[in-house]
């Protein structure tokens, strides 16, 4: 039988998920979205062929409800969905911070329920997506919502007591790199070079750098101490790093990232 899969919620991360799907091999036809704007409804339905329809219609009708809303709104969606759910539908919650259990709590008996934290590179399928079952999803759960994710990047199954250690690294982590990447080319206009001549030698070394640490199997230091010569260029610059504290920097950013995801858990939006 025809499994149908709706998502909720169809920003940039729902409307990837959703293209994902369709490279993979779901008709769009057995895809359902939701949008709060009708012109963004139609403007999906017009992309990729899926069908528009109302919150209550979803929960009704999909086999599997994706819920890609901003965690504050969840309690509110989940509001208007929770009496038209059946309790072996399958809920994959994407918000960050928001345990399986709060799902549970609002849900029919028995409703299973997994949490991913995926990234933006699920825009170019390079996704990093970190799922977690929660107390009454199967191991064929899982495997639908891998299916699901893989169509965009990656999967990693984590307790979810990891999550929010996760969404530190990988939910927030894209962010980092284009903050170092801005800096970096920051830098090359200090030193002379034209804005977008900088960017491109930047970006170019770092898809390098990061298919050399997919591919090669060496530790990152490794790989480090490949470009670091005696007494040369790179040396220089790593000392003026660790002088400027940006190890710890990054060590307090990702615990402060951290301890934000487990404040919105608890709630405190």
């Amino acid at each position: 039988m025809t499994q149908k899969v709706a998502v909720l919620g169809t920003g940039k991360i729902g409307e990837a998920l959703l293209s994902g799907m369709i490279r993979g091999g779901w008709a769009p036809a057995d895809l359902l979205v939701t949008a709060r704007r009708p012109e963004r409804a139609k403007e999906l339905q017009e992309r990729h062929g899926v069908t528009p329809v109302s919150n209550t219609e979803a929960a009704k009708t999909a086999d599997t409800l994706i819920l890609t809303v901003k965690p504050q709104d969840m309690g509110t969606l989940l509001d208007e969905l929770a009496p038209h759910i059946p309790a072996d539908r399958l809920i994959i919650s994407g918000a960050a911070g928001i345990p399986t259990s709060f799902f549970e709590e609002r849900l029919a008996p028995g409703t299973p329920v997994v949490r991913v934290m995926t990234n933006t590179p699920a825009l170019v399928d390079e996704a990093m997506s970190v799922i977690s079952a929660g107390s009454h999803a199967t191991a064929e759960h899982i495997a639908h919502a891998e299916a699901l994710f893989g169509a965009v990047g990656k999967t990693l199954l984590v307790p979810e007591s990891q999550q929010d250690a996760c969404t530190a690294l990988s939910g927030s982590g894209p962010a980092y790199f284009f903050y170092l990447v801005e800096a970096m080319t920051d830098a090359g206009i200090l030193l002379g070079l034209p804005r977008d001549k900088a960017h491109d030698l930047i970006v170019q070394s770092a898809i390098g750098a990061a298919v050399m640490l997919r591919d090669s199997g060496e530790h990152p230091v490794k790989l480090r101490e490949n470009v670091t010569s005696p007494a040369g260029t790179t040396i220089n610059a790593i000392r003026e790093l660790e002088n400027h504290g940006v190890r710890a920097a990054l060590i307090a950013a990702l615990e402060a990232a951290r301890d934000r995801s487990r404040e919105l858990a608890s709630g405190n939006s």
